[in-house]
């Protein structure tokens, strides 16, 4: 087959697109996540993890290699130490100036308007009135009564355009802590021009220096009668901020030292010892130690095809682990798309938790395997867990993330964790799962620590987080376990007793419609659930298919001869339309099924309870109908709709519908006649090719036979038949009835 006409039949094959791409994704994500690690423990030939401040080498690490690396905690000092040469940034406001010389011009106008004329009451009240609240009654008239009020109000104007112009700083309350405290920075903006000015600190005026300025300026300039009492009066409520703080360009010139920063290389020089054997091991020798980790020899090619295949492997192996081969069946997509999650998490997560700078146990003491592996176990298939237990601890070791301690502790945790929920029934049961794998992680975790020789001192700490790992998997599989048993609709043991409930309302309406199709079905659930637990098969599904096997006979219950009592509806019609319905009750019950969202098992054991076997009553009556009138007979309108079953438990579950229904025609029906009986329907279901695809032996055959005959000869148990007595009662006064109770 050409390429072109292989990738479209991929990607137009729906079945096939999302696992395929599922698959590719996990594979993508572990490489992706692998590859960005891949330069640990690469650059001195060993582990990290092996060397630790203020204990003693065990080995000599020498450089391989000069090595230049960037010193951030010089290069953080410089840098803070560049910020705190950055001023702090002003502008100067011209509108601001301005405003301040029109509003004293103002008052010099109205001051100097008044004739002599005018009463020192009017006076004041007018100055009050334009400049309300700036000046007290007694400078007001102390101005009026002046002689040389002009002079002194040039003097005073003078004096107040130096001080404005040279500028009043508003400095802001925080925000300067960092800057340089001994310069600022003005910035004058004029019309086609930016002045931009540095100015000492103890040259600023703030606000509350300015009356103190203009003071020494008033007492140096004039010697006119009153100027050095009337003139700081005058110009103080003239004094206001013209400098103001701009945070953004404070800011833009901090970003702009910071970017101006060179950073401060240091070097290591090939052939240093970084640490020295049998020497405690220093902090300065510990960070050497990692840049030489972050900085690995320059050709990585050899490492990235190399861990490239190990995933490869890996997921050849995860691949083939899914298939019916080793599982007996095909997964569905769903189980597919958890599968290879639950790998892509395993794998990435133990690379990522095993970059944690404070981790100082093996990885997978904190890494969850239990949990990973519980999941399918409960939700795919035990032996699948297994499986998946052994290859992911590798798949961690291959890649680097696991070390031996951790490989041996993850694989006893996962192994444990896949057998622990064998036979497990209640929820509770995952609680005690996680106790079996707390004390088998107690035990693999001592062997660990022994092996490795660790300090008495590690052994509390690392036992605890042993334990914990196991309790703690417990119970959050009884968190994670109701959400993916919905999302992926599974067929869990603690689903399938849940659904088991026959207080559940629709085995409750098929009671109320149809009494007889639910006795049916419970004698039907029993001789299923007992043949499976005899051949190893799941009881809890064969139990629940069968209760649910026949819901579609709950719309037209009269036509099926459970139910009927006396009139048979069947008499009144042609054979076909009596197929008809019969047939139907298969598809009605599958759609009901799918309605109230059952498992896919017990979906497939309602649509295969029948197979595709032909309805022998009707279609015999239609035999004889077409040779008595020549009607033309499709044998298909007389068979079932369904396949024949694909597994044992629903070949199991049309056997004991077949059996109980059959059973029933039995004239005082004794175990060899029942052996017998039973015998001959297999014969003809085996005949017919309705068992070809149940994977069921002739060994589970009869293995299901006798538990059919014992579970029916307990229900159709024959009664001796008792002698009649012709000679009077026995005296005691007992009876044949009394005789029979007793026997």
């Amino acid at each position: 087959m050409k390429i072109d006409a292989l990738i479209k039949k991929l990607f137009s094959d729906p079945i096939r697109t999302g696992p395929a791409l599922a698959w590719a994704g996990a594979f993508l994500f572990c490489l992706i996540v692998t590859l960005l690690n891949i330069n640990s423990n690469r650059s001195f030939g060993g582990n990290i993890e092996e060397f630790e401040a203020g204990k003693v080498a065990e080995r000599d690490v020498v450089a391989e290699r000069t090595v230049s690396y960037e010193d951030e905690q010089a290069t953080a000092i410089m840098m803070e130490a560049r910020e705190r040469s950055v001023p702090a940034v002003f502008h100067y406001s011209f509108p601001a100036l301005e405003e301040l010389r029109n509003k004293w011009n103002s008052f010099v106008s109205l001051a100097e308007s008044f004739s002599a004329e005018a009463s020192g009451q009017e006076y004041r009240l007018a100055l009050q009135s334009a400049f309300p609240g700036d000046f007290p009654d007694e400078v007001l008239d102390l101005l009026y009564q002046i002689e040389n009020r002009e002079e002194i109000l040039r003097d005073c104007g003078a004096i107040l355009n130096s001080i404005l112009e040279k500028g009043i700083y508003a400095i802001p309350q925080a925000g300067l802590e960092r800057l340089n405290p001994n310069v600022v920075e003005l910035v004058r903006h004029f019309d086609s021009r930016i002045e931009t000015e540095r100015m000492p600190i103890n040259s600023v005026i703030y606000e509350n220096e300015a009356a103190a300025m203009a003071m020494a300026q008033i007492t140096a300039a004039s010697s006119l009668p009153g100027f050095v009492r009337l003139a700081p009066l005058l110009i103080k409520p003239f004094l206001k901020e013209t400098v103001f703080y701009s945070s953004e360009d404070t800011m833009r010139q901090i970003i702009g030292a910071r970017a101006n920063t060179e950073p401060v290389m240091r070097t290591i020089e090939q052939g240093k010892r970084i640490i020295k054997k049998g020497f405690v091991i220093t902090t300065e020798e510990m960070h050497e130690l990692m840049i030489l980790q972050m900085n690995p020899p320059g050709n990585n090619l050899p490492i990235v095809f190399a861990h490239l295949l190990f995933l490869l492997l890996l997921f050849g192996l995860l691949y083939y682990y899914c298939g019916s081969r080793i599982l007996g069946r095909s997964l569905a997509d769903r189980e597919i798309y958890l599968v290879s999650c639950l790998a892509s998490l395993y794998i990435a997560g133990s690379v990522l938790v095993r970059n944690i700078p404070a981790l100082t146990m093996p990885v997978s003491i904190v890494f969850p395997t239990a949990l990973i592996i519980m999941l399918p176990a409960i939700l795919i298939h035990s032996r699948l867990a297994l499986l998946l237990a052994m290859a992911l601890p590798l798949g961690a070791f291959l890649t680097g993330s696991f070390d031996m301690a951790a490989y041996i502790f993850a694989l006893v945790s996962g192994v444990v964790a896949a057998y622990s929920l064998q036979g497990a029934e209640k929820r509770m049961d995952l609680v005690k799962a996680g106790l079996i794998i707390a004390a088998a992680n107690l035990a693999a975790m001592t062997a660990v620590l022994l092996w490795q020789r660790v300090p008495a001192g590690m052994y509390p700490q690392s036992l605890f987080w042993a334990a914990f790992n196991g309790i703690a998997s417990g119970m959050l599989v009884l968190g994670v376990l109701p959400l993916l048993e919905s999302a992926l609709n599974a067929a869990t043991s603690f689903r399938l007793i849940e659904l088991s409930d026959l207080n559940a309302p629709i085995l409750k309406r098929l009671f109320t419609a149809a009494p007889g199709t639910y006795s049916h079905s419970i004698m039907v659930a029993n001789l299923a659930e007992t043949a499976c637990q005899d051949i190893g098969a799941n009881p809890f599904l064969a139990r629940v298919g069968a209760y649910y096997h026949d819901l579609g006979k709950m719309e037209n219950p009269e036509c099926f001869v459970e139910n009927q009592d006396g009139y048979n509806c069947h008499d009144d019609m042609e054979p076909l339309q009596s197929a008809s319905i019969i047939r139907r009750h298969v598809k009605l019950g599958v759609e009901k099924a799918r309605r109230l969202r059952l498992p896919r098992e017990v979906i497939d054991i309602i649509g295969e309870h029948h197979g595709n076997s032909i309805i022998t009553w009707f279609y015999d009556k239609a035999l004889k109908l077409e040779e008595s009138k020549k009607i033309p007979l499709n044998i298909e309108d007389y068979s079932y709709p369904g396949n024949p079953p694909g597994s044992r438990e629903s070949a199991i579950v049309m056997l004991a519908d077949m059996t109980e229904a059959a059973v029933r025609s039995l004239d005082k029906p004794t175990v060899p006649k029942m052996e017998k009986f039973i015998q001959e329907l297999f014969s003809k279901k085996v005949e017919h090719g309705q068992l070809a695809l149940s994977d069921l032996t002739f060994r589970d055959l009869e293995t299901i036979k006798n538990a059919f005959v014992s579970v029916l000869a307990g229900y159709y148990h024959t009664r001796i038949e008792y002698p009649k007595i012709e000679t009077a009662p026995p005296a005691s006064g007992s009876s044949d009835k009394d005789e029979a109770a007793q026997k």
